[in-house]
């Protein structure tokens, strides 16, 4: 995958998670975590970005470990409404944990460690 191809992917997330935000319910719960769910999933794709134009290979690392952590932070919000039983989710978080896993795989080549 190209560093294009993974920004429009990290985007295509953003907007998918948008759309899911739109079905949810209006009730005080869901807005909360909705209004965190759309912080942190719209995170990435920015992160991303910025990390493509870093100044170094450590900066490069230190901007790809913080789109990790913004995708973890999603998933956890996502599990929180599966787990209350306000929205199913399951393929956000597939499409996060693959995400994330990318993102962690490129961490450890970036290190160094396979």
């Amino acid at each position: 995958m190209t560093s294009d191809e993974l920004e429009d992917r990290l985007i295509d997330y953003a907007a998918d998670v948008l759309k899911f935000c739109e079905r949810l319910a209006k009730r005080p719960e869901c807005r909360h975590v909705m209004g965190q769910l759309l912080r942190s999933s719209s995170s990435p794709a920015a992160n991303y970005a910025e990390a493509r134009g870093a100044e170094s290979k450590a900066d490069f690392a230190h901007k790809i470990a913080i789109v990790r952590k913004e995708l973890q932070e999603c998933a956890v919000w996502l599990k929180i409404l599966k787990r209350a039983g306000l929205a199913d989710a399951a393929d956000l978080l597939k499409e996060t944990d693959e995400l994330c896993r990318i993102m962690g795989a490129t961490i450890r080549t970036l290190r160094g460690k396979k």
